[in-house]
């Protein structure tokens, strides 16, 4: 059955304006408007299915990347850990035994090296964290949709509401910032929280022993 709890965070995502060096991945207006509504609904699905795992943690990185949430819609989510699904100590989640769909032309389906090692890594925590961005639309080098940059502070300042909305909607005990961005969105909306590496460029392991630290002292 399907919620309504989700409607107006949905709805407010897909009326975002961003700037020419952003893409809305969820807009009603711009862009590919019938793979948007995919990824809407893949969000939507990523949603209820944490709804009933009920986690605890709400894990929140910078933005999503060019192969992973700016194609699938979920954040840290490439296309490949979608379809494919992940088997978690809460049980299996994504997977396109349970409707989430491919938002691409062609077979082929992309990986993401964030994704790859943050799934590695918290699908043993339980209950399984939930995964967001402090801009939750992706942010590109001029000219190089391909590409991926850091969100401005004004795009930061664009993404507070959503974190806010998230807030409301799940009984979270524990936040985690996923590198500086997002230490800094949460710092500004005066959230308490921890910061862990983030795990691209070299900084896998940190990541990996920032969250075994956290899994192993968990808020209830």
């Amino acid at each position: 059955m399907v919620t309504r709890r989700f409607d107006k965070l949905l709805r407010e995502l897909s009326e975002v304006e961003v700037s020419e060096r952003a893409c809305n991945q969820y807009s009603r207006f711009e862009g590919d408007l019938p793979m948007n509504a995919i990824r809407r609904r893949n969000l939507r699905l990523y949603l209820e299915q944490l709804e009933s795992i009920a986690p605890r943690m709400l894990l929140i990185g910078e933005a999503p990347s060019y192969r992973g949430g700016r194609l699938t819609g979920i954040p840290f989510v490439s296309e490949s850990v979608m379809l494919g699904g992940v088997s978690t100590t809460s049980g299996p989640i994504l997977g396109a035994d349970r409707g989430y769909r491919k938002a691409t032309a062609g077979p082929r389906l992309s990986t993401e090296a964030s994704a790859t090692m943050v799934w590695g890594t918290i699908k043993t925590i339980s209950p399984l964290p939930m995964l967001w961005n402090a801009f939750p639309f992706h942010p590109f080098d001029a000219d190089t949709p391909d590409s991926n940059r850091a969100p401005t502070a004004a795009e930061l300042l664009a993404g507070q509401p959503f974190i806010e909305r998230l807030l409301a909607l799940f009984p979270f005990t524990q936040l985690v910032a996923i590198g500086n961005h997002a230490s800094l969105s949460l710092q500004r909306l005066g959230i308490e929280h921890t910061k862990v590496r983030h795990p691209s460029q070299g900084g896998k392991n940190l990541f990996v022993e920032g969250m075994a630290r956290l899994s192993q002292n968990p808020r209830s």
